[in-house]
């Protein structure tokens, strides 16, 4: 196949053939086919990806998908005769028999049969072409929605409910992406505000081209969103792969982000403390449902305030799902090399080593919950000659006792408040952002201390990041050319910057 997909890529037809000696007895017949839409290079690469999907353990195999064909037999397939039969070869003729016959015409019909050996394996490859041409055609022209099977086997994404949306639609429904259309941007693309023909709000997720990462968190979001339903979770309605364009589309929540309320001074006296207990509790059994609730145990890896979608009751929904992660039921962590999420979010084993659990979520829920009770946003900000975070100054008030406590909580809030709810919160937020990962709860322990004032909280020991002198450890400028503080483990911890930047290892988000 290594021959062939290069041969297709170039030609004008896209199409390629070939066969390859395999045993003594035996050759390997191949064949490779994109749609003409594509270029030589998206060609190349979508032959290129799934020719390693082909079984390499058969004796044959195929892979179909919207935009190219790979497929390997050990007969000639793309000749009209049948594959070799294995009965037995039926007499042979006398040759008083053969010398009798059409002496006279024998050569013209060696030139007929040659002819038709010729023509007729063409004719069918042409006819094959054509009619995957009118089917892609009339997919483009089909009704608006439709079911992914061609996509969910093309990225191995098994999802039934998952519907694809045509680009034409996905144009309309955005008005073509004008930029009075935008709601934000997101770490892979734009986000735009779309409205379908049926009357639906939507919001279009649109990938950026260039990034090869952001296809993968795609496919990921799609495999893992579409299996889950529950009222604090972003629902994802399909998705758009068509004319190099990669789009998830979901619901449309109008009050947008939680961040865009939270650290903004003029919206954030919109969140009453009656709202702000509501938006903790929800995002908590959202994620109560995705460590344990659900049929499958995922790990979101990038809980922060502006992943926390508001409706318009402000019901928060979690969403980004580009960076999650599935684990075994019976599975406790993972390890990886690839560190990715979001300075002053991340738990220190992760952000260290790479190990990754629910109880890495569990610290990000702590830090959200702090930020929501002090409108602020974790970074490092001076407060009475010391320099913090806000895991160190919500520690270091903590400590002074219950009123000093009170002294973090958001000044919007007035005194419209219940005091031992808050400190119930901030008690639960500081469990949750403890150094050690075996001593914050999980989420079911912290939605029984929520929910159930009667139950007994452990005292939180010192977060992570709680700096007590008069400087914070040293900073280093990231590729970037943000500057980043990095974790230190030998004499001082330091803390985390107020740039709330995502980080991957592959490209900037």
């Amino acid at each position: 196949m290594g021959k062939i997909s290069p041969e297709a890529s170039t030609a004008e037809s896209r199409f390629g053939e070939g066969n390859a000696h395999y045993s003594e007895h035996k050759d390997i017949h191949g064949m490779a086919w994109c749609t003409q839409d594509l270029s030589s290079s998206d060609c190349q690469q979508c032959l290129e990806g799934m020719a390693g999907r082909l079984p390499v353990d058969r004796v044959g195999g195929q892979v179909i998908t919207v935009s190219c064909i790979t497929r390997f037999e050990t007969y000639s397939f793309l000749s009209v005769l049948p594959p070799p039969s294995t009965a037995e070869e039926p007499p042979r003729a006398s040759p008083a028999a053969v010398e009798g016959g059409n002496s006279g015409n024998g050569n013209n019909t060696n030139t007929t049969k040659k002819v038709l050996i010729i023509v007729l394996p063409v004719s069918f490859v042409f006819t094959l072409l054509s009619v995957f041409l009118i089917l892609q055609s009339a997919r483009r022209r089909a009704p608006k929605r439709l079911r992914t099977s061609h996509f969910v086997e093309k990225e191995n994404i098994r999802s039934n409910e998952s519907l694809l949306f045509d680009m034409d639609t996905i144009r309309k429904a955005t008005n073509d992406f004008p930029e009075a259309n935008k709601l934000g941007e997101g770490g892979f693309g734009p986000v735009y505000k779309g409205l379908l023909e049926d009357g639906q709000h939507i919001a279009v997720k649109r990938l950026s081209r260039t990034s090869t990462q952001g296809f993968v968190e795609m496919k990921n979001e799609v495999a893992l969103v579409a299996k889950l339903q529950h009222k604090n979770l972003v629902r994802l309605l399909g998705c758009c792969l068509e004319d190099n364009e990669k789009m998830l589309v979901y619901e449309y929540l109008p009050k947008t982000s939680l961040d865009k309320y939270l650290f903004d001074s003029n919206k954030r006296p919109q969140l009453d403390w009656g709202t702000r207990y509501k938006i903790i509790e929800g995002i908590g059994r959202g994620l109560l449902y995705l460590h344990e609730d659900s049929r499958l145990k995922i790990i979101h890896r990038d809980l922060k305030a502006s992943n926390i979608l508001l409706d318009n009751n402000m019901i928060p929904k979690i969403s980004d799902f580009g960076l999650a992660r599935l684990l075994h039921i019976d599975q406790t962590h993972q390890n990886t090399d690839r560190i990715a999420g979001t300075y002053g979010y991340m738990a220190p084993e992760y952000a260290m080593n790479g190990l990754f659990s629910a109880k890495s979520d569990v610290f990000s829920y702590g830090v959200l919950i702090l930020e929501i009770i002090t409108g602020r946003r974790n970074g490092i900000f001076a407060d009475i000659g010391h320099h913090l975070d806000l895991l160190g100054y919500v520690w270091k008030y903590w400590n002074e006792g219950t009123a000093t406590a009170l002294q973090v909580v958001d000044q919007c809030l007035g005194h419209e408040f219940q005091p031992q709810e808050v400190l119930r919160c901030l008690h639960i937020g500081l469990l949750c952002v403890q150094e050690d990962s075996l001593l914050r709860p999980s989420m079911n322990s912290v939605m029984v201390m929520i929910s159930s004032h009667s139950t007994s909280i452990p005292i939180p020991s010192t977060p992570p990041f709680y700096i007590g002198g008069s400087s914070y450890g040293d900073s280093v400028s990231s590729a970037q050319g943000r500057e980043q503080n990095v974790y230190v483990k030998e004499n001082l911890r330091a803390a985390l910057s107020a740039n709330s930047a995502t980080i991957t290892d592959l490209e900037a988000r």
